[in-house]
């Protein structure tokens, strides 16, 4: 299908009947309209998207096309066609997608691109089909449809006539569609669903323990299977006792997987693949093993050689420059104050609570696939790849995912099982043990940044530079370890630099939660707050004059490469440039949302501030914590603001988000890393890569400022800012600054 023949077809809506009575409405959305940055152009036969199906009991059935990974999406894009279909949330049955990049398109979940990119669409398909049934009425009562309304699943006529949607099933089949371009949408006072707390679809299957994630699927006649992967990155098979282990209990095949060569990006690597009857089995016979592996030339790479590494370029002429405005060195020498910090950050695992997992059945052909995946198109797409087949032969379901933070993004599993199946004539499942997801990442990035600033007489930041190392090839940044040269403050002060320099590394990296934006706003906004005490400056009000400091300078160049979508920075991934604006407002509102300089807080705790831009929202937060003289810290509260436009569609799964992200960002913050050693990770579970317990959580108040720009997404614009505000409370405290992560590594006392 070429371009200009999808164009022609954006609009189309249709309805027909299903079996047993009742209608479905279907239709073909672009999102080019939506948001041409990520719009995916399907080949193949045209089909358009089955969303609404209406059944002669009155119940509605509405598709959620997109994964869900515990983001709330499966009860938002739903609520949105439901409110401008004007029915009952309480009459509405929810069905998740199966994924077909024909049908549905843009399946993904990541880049909390959800809301930005269906809002209108799905609006669209909603309020089409009302005007249908509208229609339908009107002709039945011989009426104009102008004296027609909606409300809760009933068309009502002036004179007080009524007919239930589902009265009107046979009269809407025949009803011309409308223009999905042109058909009327709601007033947004007028919404009934959209703007209410409605709880998951999924909660009470989820408490109760049905199956409905990945790790759930069972099939009759089902293998499980194991993949042991050599524990250092790129290394392979030399020779492997698969002979000893087919002789174990259980174990139905042992054989040695050469990997793919070159190596495509998430895809085979060299291993050792057990199949048997049960996990247990398989992971018995897996500590049988006796592999001899080629490391290959990761196994000379460690944390401690990259942090010299990086120490050694940080010393260096920066290999590019990422953006120049004004003269940084004349503005140095002339401040009246400067300030110099190197600001570090690790590796990070994902550690979603559900670890990687697919089942695949492979017969005459044909491929058949459950799988968690965030990214259902490229995993189809890498699969049919690895596997030399047609990605038509190739069937996936959607499972709900037990978390997924980015890491399922990466089909490396999903490549995994379809290879095995195909090996095996019955389904196979694989499914990683906990130490497998933490050793076999696609890890946020590590980063260092060399920062120099300087303020002038009167306070106002007039000098800052960022040498920023990390790694790369050449001029291409590793995925997820880039910098965009429009990242804040950039724009915001005369004279700045911001350059790059770049290191070789086989550990392989990946998005987490707000990539790039997590780390970088720690560095940027606790350096900014390192010249706002230079300055001898409020910080709150520091940032307030900060951001009304725009200047006068040319639109900066496109991302470069391995820059993430939606990333953070001034108009980073292809998004809406940073609105100064709309960041002062948030941080004015968290300032007094937080009781921030009203209080005299006790010895020993104190508060700090931070705000980020990133994937189209503009967070600010506050934290509040109390450190020990013995340097015991205790994070007491998080006062978060967001501004994601003019809609909350869910109130109750954004404030979830928002709490969710802060705290995911404070467990990061105190004990969180990834180490290197000898190309391998040194961690191998939870007990050495620890999640936040119970007891280190605190209370997180969260807030909305509402403006008059499109609603966007909320899975990761919260977090960037809760880890430098956290690090700017210790040191309102301590007087100590935190550069370097975890806090677990850090002394906190004072006296």
């Amino acid at each position: 299908m070429t371009t200009s023949s999808r164009l022609d077809r954006r609009n189309f809506f249709k309805v027909s009947s299903i079996i047993g009575g009742g209608i479905m409405f279907a239709a073909y959305i672009d999102t080019l309209d939506a948001a041409t940055a990520w719009a995916a152009e399907p080949e193949g036969e045209f089909a358009p998207n089955a969303f609404i199906k209406i059944f002669p009991d009155g119940m509605v059935s509405i598709v959620a096309k997109n994964p869900e990974i515990g983001q709330g999406v499966k009860n938002m894009l739903p609520m949105i066609i439901a409110d401008e279909l004007d029915v009952e949330w309480k009459n509405v049955r929810v069905e998740q997608g199966m994924f077909d990049m024909l049908v549905y398109q843009n399946q993904g979940a990541g880049g909390s691109t959800a809301t930005p990119l269906s809002w209108l669409p799905m609006r669209r398909v909603g309020a089409a089909a009302r005007a249908m049934l509208v229609t339908a009425a009107a002709k039945t009562w011989a009426v104009p449809e102008s004296e027609c309304s909606t409300s809760s699943g009933v068309v009502s006529h002036s004179s007080g006539k009524k007919l239930k949607y589902q009265q009107l099933i046979d009269a809407a089949a025949t009803v011309p569609a409308p223009d999905l371009a042109t058909v009327k949408l709601k007033d947004p006072k007028d919404f009934r669903i959209i703007g209410t707390s409605q709880h998951g679809v999924d909660n009470h299957l989820v408490v109760t323990g049905k199956p409905l994630y990945g790790i759930d699927t069972v099939l009759p006649g089902m293998l499980y299977a194991c993949f042991h992967k050599c524990p250092v990155f790129g290394g392979k098979v030399v020779s492997a006792n698969v002979d000893e282990i087919k002789l174990m209990p259980g174990i139905k095949h042992a054989f040695v997987v050469d990997g793919l060569t070159p190596l495509q990006l998430n895809a085979l690597v060299s291993g050792v693949a057990i199949v048997g009857d049960s996990w247990w089995q398989v992971q018995t016979a897996r500590k049988k093993l006796n592999v001899t592996w080629d490391e290959g030339p990761t196994a000379a790479q460690s944390s401690a050689g990259f942090a010299a590494k990086s120490l050694e370029l940080s010393k260096q002429p920066a290999q590019r420059s990422l953006r120049k405005d004004g003269d940084f060195d004349s503005a140095m020498k002339s401040a009246a104050k400067t300030a110099e910090g190197a600001y570090f950050y690790p590796f990070l695992s994902h550690a979603p609570l559900e670890p990687q997992n697919t089942t695949a059945h492979f017969k005459d052909g044909k491929l058949e696939i459950w799988s968690p995946t965030q990214q259902p198109q490229s995993g189809s797409h890498l699969v049919a790849a690895s596997l030399g087949m047609k990605e038509s032969d190739i069937t996936l379901h959607i499972s709900r995912s037990g978390g997924g933070f980015g890491r399922r993004l990466s089909n490396d599993y999903m490549v995994e099982a379809a290879y095995i199946a195909k090996q095996v004539p019955v389904p196979v499942k694989v499914l990683w043990t906990r130490e497998d997801d933490i050793q076999h990442d696609f890890y946020r990035p590590a980063g260092w940044h060399y920062f120099s600033g300087g303020v002038d007489a009167a306070g106002k930041l007039v000098a800052w530079r960022d040498h920023f190392v990390s790694f790369g090839e050449g001029n291409s940044f590793a995925a997820s370890a880039s910098l965009n040269g429009a990242e804040f403050p950039a724009g915001f002060v005369p004279n700045l630099a911001l350059d790059a320099s770049v290191m070789s590394s086989g550990v392989p990296t990946g998005a987490m939660r707000a990539p790039g934006s997590n780390g970088i706003a720690f560095a940027t906004q606790s350096f900014i707050d390192e010249l706002a005490h230079a300055a001898g400056k409020d910080p709150v009000q520091f940032r307030l004059d900060l951001l009304a400091n725009a200047q006068p300078v040319p639109a900066p160049a496109a991302p470069p490469p391995g820059a993430a979508p939606g990333g953070g920075g001034r108009g980073g991934g292809g998004g809406p440039r940073f609105d100064a604006a709309r960041a002062r407002g948030v941080v004015a509102m968290v300032a007094e949302k937080s009781g921030w300089g009203k209080a005299t807080l006790p010895k020993g705790t104190g508060m700090g501030v931070a705000f980020h831009f990133s994937h189209m929202g503009y967070f600010a937060e506050v934290v509040q914590a109390t450190v020990s003289k013995a340097g015991v810290l205790k994070v007491d509260k998080v006062w978060v603001v967001g501004d994601i436009g003019s809609q909350i569609i869910n109130p109750i799964h954004a404030e979830n988000q928002s709490q969710g992200a802060a705290l995911d960002g404070i467990a990061q913050a105190l004990g969180q890393e990834i180490t290197i050693d000898k190309g391998r990770t040194v961690n191998t579970n939870l007990q050495t890569f620890p999640l936040l317990r119970m007891r280190q959580s605190c209370p997180v108040e969260v807030s909305f400022l509402k403006t008059d720009n499109p609603p966007t997404g909320l899975g990761e614009p919260a977090l960037p800012p809760v880890i430098p505000a956290l690090c700017n409370a210790i040191f309102a405290v301590t007087g100590k600054r935190i550069r370097s992560m975890p806090l677990s590594k850090q002394d906190l006392s004072w006296s």
